[in-house]
């Protein structure tokens, strides 16, 4: 019986692997991806790097994938400063958290206490669908956490209630749709 030789795999030249590279020190991200990130201790640098580019702000250029689509999932990097970090919300999919740096605290809601896991550089959690979750920068310095959110539609974020109340006194609230839309003064005083 002679032998045959498998088809040859896809091919993949080396000029489209290099648009498939993104490399950490050029990244730029956007300070406002997110309604909690104008709340005192959730500012944020956030980068969309590969997938759907999960943000609330789709007018801005810098929250586009940095690496283009993907199916089934997102993923980029949060840059914080200590103490900062995303307030609490759920995804209706799986979240996965992984410091490339300094030390994080995971919290989540459990019924009505927090609880929180600490991670250090390339620990690794997943968080369950539809758990209230946060993240925050407990390091002395700077940091950056790795981020990935599954499924090929990650919904739009659903806040905690206190984060949408205070989101909306800094003038920020979300759309039906989960995008960002500026709050009227008129409508913020109502808020308070």
């Amino acid at each position: 019986m002679a032998r045959t030789d498998p088809p040859p795999g896809p091919s993949v030249s080396v000029a489209e692997m290099r648009r498939r590279v993104a490399r950490f020190g050029e990244l730029k991200g956007s300070d406002l991806c997110f309604m909690d990130q104008r709340i005192p201790g959730h500012e944020r640098e956030m980068i969309n790097l590969l997938g759907l580019g999960v943000t609330e702000n789709e007018s801005d250029p810098d929250l586009a994938p940095k690496l283009g689509p993907a199916h089934g999932f997102a993923s980029g990097f949060a840059k914080c400063n200590p103490g900062c970090g995303a307030a609490l919300h759920w995804h209706e999919t799986e979240e996965i958290f992984m410091p490339l740096d300094g030390e994080w605290s995971i919290y989540w809601r459990d019924g009505e206490k927090e609880q929180e896991v600490i991670l250090g550089p390339f620990d690794t959690v997943s968080v369950p669908i539809g758990i209230y979750r946060g993240f925050k920068n407990v390091s002395d310095k700077p940091a950056t956490l790795h981020f990935t959110v599954g499924g090929p539609d990650t919904g739009k974020v659903h806040w905690h209630p206190s984060v949408i109340e205070a989101a909306r006194q800094t003038g920020l609230d979300v759309d039906d749709n989960g995008l960002l839309i500026e709050v009227p003064e008129v409508e913020r005083t109502a808020f308070r």
